[in-house]
């Protein structure tokens, strides 16, 4: 018994045990390494305002991911996917190769092209979710599906965010205002195990 006692005073006066920092895990956010000339990005890389583009620091690499935007204040903006190579100077998105974009105006561009329109647009103070499982890229607007889900994109792909004409868009990667869809999940950065 007196072992016992011994042991967990032991526990208790820390003897035998080193304190191991605990490492945090990298947050997603807007990369500042990867946004337009003219682009501010505040808030700890949540917020978006000025004029252009920019990427977040992680790609969409698992299988079912989800992301919110916040439209604070309204103008030209868009919320999309895109690949690095997008360029992140130009506004509108949505008009290359390189990224899939729904606008403000509710339409969704891929390549210059229409790829679909939304039924209900989304103004100041609303909340435009995203899902994406590799296979169709879904928009939600106040936790409800727009119902417009765009397919064929390629490549390794991340949250994209413009804004132009007093536009600013606050983006969530976790702690959302809306439930996201059944087995989605936020965004989650790469870690190597060495």
């Amino acid at each position: 018994m007196a072992e016992c006692f011994c042991c967990f005073r032991c526990c208790f006066d820390g003897a035998g045990f080193r304190h191991i920092p605990l490492r945090e895990l990298p947050l997603v956010k807007l990369d500042t390494s990867q946004m337009g000339n003219d682009v501010v990005i505040v808030k700890n890389g949540r917020r978006i305002c000025g004029t252009g583009a920019a990427l977040a620091n992680a790609p969409l690499v698992q299988d079912k991911a989800y992301f919110e935007v916040k439209i604070q204040s309204s103008g030209s903006w868009g919320v999309g996917l895109a690949t690095q190579k997008c360029n992140v100077n130009k506004v509108p998105q949505g008009n290359c190769t390189e990224s899939w974009v729904l606008r403000h105006d509710g339409r969704i561009f891929h390549d210059s092209q229409e790829k679909g329109k939304l039924s209900v647009l989304p103004e100041e103070g609303d909340i435009v979710g995203l899902s994406y499982d590799h296979i169709e890229l879904n928009f939600f607007v106040n936790g409800t599906s727009a119902n417009c889900p765009i397919t064929g994109i390629k490549g390794t792909t991340f949250p994209l965010l413009y804004v132009d004409d007093g536009a600013v868009l606050d983006v969530q990667f976790d702690k959302f205002y809306h439930q996201p869809p059944d087995s989605f999940n936020p965004i989650m950065i790469e870690q190597s195990l060495l």
